[in-house]
């Protein structure tokens, strides 16, 4: 049964691979997490901060699946260049992705743990958006 693949956006690079080494601890082998994270200077060969559509479109590609894809992205410009991506995908595949109002971080942990259930695509986003409402520390 095919699984529910995430693409996790971030404007740095280190941030995205570090978001996936936590979730891929979390999900099943056979869920697809792509990570995008930074702009390269072409000069310096530096990693920069940014995001860049045609590489989220590039890993979608890469990570497609029947299944769909969920996108996780940390700030508003990244939701913009997501958006761009989608637009340059087919429109069979853009039907099967969905770009997700969940916090980064906790949002990518739960849609592996849910991607690795075989839940679909609206129920994988629907639990990695709640993940932003855990609360983690108790105030009086």
């Amino acid at each position: 049964m095919a699984m529910v693949s995430l693409v996790l956006v971030s404007h740095s690079q280190t941030l995205a691979r570090g978001v996936k080494e936590v979730a891929d601890q979390m999900a099943d082998p056979a869920v697809q997490i792509e990570v995008v994270g930074g702009l390269m200077d072409e000069q310096s060969g530096e990693s920069l901060l940014g995001t860049d559509a045609t590489q989220i479109a590039a890993a979608i590609e890469r990570c497609w699946s029947p299944a769909g894809v969920l996108l996780l992205v940390d700030l508003g410009s990244a939701v913009m260049s997501a958006e761009l991506a989608l637009e340059l995908l087919p429109p069979a595949m853009q039907e099967g992705c969905m770009i997700s109002n969940a916090p980064l971080v906790e949002g990518a942990i739960v849609a592996a743990v849910e991607a690795s259930l075989c839940h679909s695509l609206q129920v994988v986003n629907a639990a990695a958006e709640a993940a932003g409402n855990i609360q983690k520390v108790q105030r009086k």
